[in-house]
């Protein structure tokens, strides 16, 4: 084993940057820090991605805590993935206790207890700022993959999305897009014939079914106005220090489906929205995933394709994203490759399948003199981690175990109190937290039919009209016929009765001629 020595001159080396960066921990060597050995991250390279992993307990949330404080101060913005509900404390300071203040000491740095600046955001009906989009902006291909449509079906949804575009007919909610489907199918079937091709009753029953399991999860909550504009989550506060959205996603664990529609609707607005950037001396926005293994659970594979080709693409955007899980494995092997920060946290060897996770996830590692990783990777303490990351050039840095620095803000969450007069004083509420019925597909296409229908009956209506109408005349008609004859035959009567009274009438016999 290397010694203390050539152990410090490899991280002086590996870790030693010159322009902006954040320092993160301590490296230690047979469990003990090394002091000097300071672990910093360049903040020009938190746009190329990273993974935070580690077993529960080990202390993956307050390394997140910990990366977007620094974060904050540096004015870089930050989203925050919020499953199990415990980052709402960044908002308060932090308090010193003994075990806090031994830490301090070790890693010999200044610790000021901070609140930091937070914005509280929802999909659901928690408290916080409602984030909602529209279908239109989600877009028949995004749309199409989330329902994991087939290409037929796919095309349909374009086809239903270029009708309603043609014809003004906003896409705003779930509602809207079940009321062209039934159109589709049943009323407007000929005039979408005529317009695009014939539509098949059954693939449009089959989108609506998958458009039905989409609801079935909470999707009619997300999908409306007002929508959120992306640029709200890219603040910088009155202080220059950025943002830190926490989205309170609590309840999403048993609806994986939505929360990965959110997430890659989000990413993809931010890809659209962002103009490119190239490489900027720090990221205009850093995304934590917490429980990413929720993003890819229930993953089509367009949709885990759709997610890496955006994760790729989105660093020239200025924006880093950043997954949280308890294995590395938990991240897709194309995914996984993209990230260069590491944070790895303890694993724990309870089976035969948990030790050949660890085999395998030591192997992604870089090659080390100073440890055994496979070894260490059970005994790391809490707080502690091994940690590698790109240095300034681009070049992976030396694996370390590192002693992380604390957080200092709460380490602990918010009371119901603190969280509504956080809510209260927020510059956002107003603006996204109500809701706003437009006139859109659903009420135009009711309108349309329900004019159809009107007209429909009016003309039924017109022609029982006309019916009767005929069906008079006709009866007039003979009445005046059988009217005439019965007044002829009557004159005839009384003419006769009167010639016959004036010896008049009857017959007379011919008289025989003498000549």
């Amino acid at each position: 084993m290397a010694s203390s020595n050539e152990f410090l001159a490899a991280i002086n080396n590996g870790y030693g940057f010159k322009g902006d960066h954040i320092k993160i921990g301590c490296g230690m060597l047979d469990g003990r820090v090394v002091p000097g050995a300071d672990v910093s991250i360049p903040l020009r390279m938190l746009n190329r991605h990273g993974l935070i992993a580690g077993a529960t307990g080990t202390g993956k949330t307050k390394t997140l805590q910990l990366l977007s404080e620094f974060l904050s101060d540096a004015s870089v913005p930050v989203v925050m993935m919020d499953i199990k509900g415990d980052l709402s404390g960044i908002a308060a300071a932090g308090a010193v206790n003994d075990k806090l203040a031994e830490r301090i000491k070790l890693l010999n740095i200044n610790y000021v207890p901070t609140g930091f600046p937070v914005e509280l955001l929802t999909l659901s009906n928690e408290k916080g700022i409602r984030l909602r989009a529209t279908v239109t902006e989600f877009g028949p291909i995004l749309l199409s993959k989330i329902l994991g449509l087939n290409d037929t079906q796919g095309g349909v949804v374009s086809m239903l999305f270029k009708y309603c575009d043609d014809n003004k007919l906003p896409l705003l909610d779930l509602k809207d897009f079940i009321k062209i489907l039934q159109y589709a199918a049943n009323e407007g079937k000929e005039e979408l014939g005529k317009m695009y091709g014939n539509i098949s009753s059954a693939t449009t029953g089959t989108i609506l079914r998958k458009v039905v399991e989409l609801q079935q999860q909470g999707a009619d909550i997300f999908f409306g106005e007002p929508s959120f504009e992306i640029d709200d989550l890219m603040r910088i506060n009155d202080d220059g220090r950025g943002m830190i959205n926490i989205l309170r996603v609590t309840d999403m664990q048993s609806r994986p489906k939505l929360f990965s529609t959110f997430m890659l609707q989000m990413l993809a607005e931010l890809y659209a929205t962002c103009p490119e950037e190239g490489d900027l001396d720090r990221p205009k926005l850093v995304m934590f995933i917490d429980e990413a293994h929720l993003i890819f659970e229930e993953a089509t594979d367009a949709l885990l394709q759709q997610i890496e080709t955006i994760i790729k693409l989105i660093r020239s955007k200025g924006v880093g994203i950043f997954f949280c899980t308890q294995k590395p494995q938990d991240v897709p092997a194309s995914i996984l490759s993209q990230l260069a920060l590491k944070v790895q946290h303890a694993l724990r060897a309870f089976t035969a399948a948990d030790r050949k996770t660890i085999k395998k996830a030591a192997e992604n590692f870089p090659e080390t003199d100073f440890y055994k990783t496979e070894d260490l990777l059970t005994q790391l303490g809490t707080g502690e981690a091994f940690v590698t990351t790109l240095n300034e050039k681009g070049i992976p840095t030396p694996l370390v175990h590192t002693m992380l620095c604390p957080p200092r803000s709460r380490m602990d969450i918010l009371s119901e109190s603190e969280i509504d007069a956080l809510i209260a004083k927020s510059k956002l509420i107003n603006k996204y937290n109500r809701e706003i019925n437009s006139e859109s597909a659903y009420e135009i296409l009711n309108e349309k039919l329900q004019l159809a229908a009107e007209r429909q009956q009016q003309q039924v209506q017109a022609a029982q009209q006309q019916k009767q109408t005929r069906q008079v005349k006709e009866k007039s008609i003979f009445d005046t016929s059988a009217m005439r004859q019965a007044e002829r035959t009557a004159a005839s009567v009384i003419t006769r009765s009167i010639l016959g009274a004036l010896g008049l009438g009857g017959s007379r016999r011919k008289r025989k001629s003498w000549f």
